[in-house]
């Protein structure tokens, strides 16, 4: 099935997202209409995997440390996520990922972040430091 759209929102994820918010006593509901205005806004990125659907293509999968999202917060305790999907590089076709565990642990680290919880630097994996 090809996405309609190059980005996804994974609510699906909200009950991991809410568990580790609620460590700080934080509450937050997934905010479902992305394209109203929000309070805040960061880019980071997350990491999974994904399948290519093109029934002609040599390539089935691949995986990704780089996936791009889109991480906002709302008035009233909600936020949202959107997921940009990524081209196989085989075919060109467009897919959505499926994500792991540091789509939760990112976004509710942003979100305690916003709310004044006190964090140790998040460290991201598959980045550099070299010039």
């Amino acid at each position: 099935p090809k996405p309609s759209k190059p980005w996804s929102m994974h609510s699906s994820y909200h009950d991991a997202v809410s568990a580790l918010l609620e460590e700080h006593d934080l509450f937050f509901d997934f905010h479902t209409d992305d394209d109203s205005d929000c309070e805040k806004e960061h880019d980071t990125n997350v990491m999974g995997r994904f399948l290519c659907h093109n029934r002609d293509c040599p390539n089935r999968g691949w995986s990704s440390k780089k996936i791009a999202i889109t991480i906002r917060m709302y008035p009233g305790a909600e936020y949202s996520a959107r997921v940009y999907h990524q081209r196989c590089k085989a075919c060109d076709e467009l897919s959505k990922p499926k994500l792991d565990d540091s789509y939760a642990e990112r976004v509710a680290y942003r979100l305690k972040k916003w709310c004044g919880v006190q964090l140790e630097i998040q460290q991201h994996l598959g980045w550099s430091r070299a010039p």
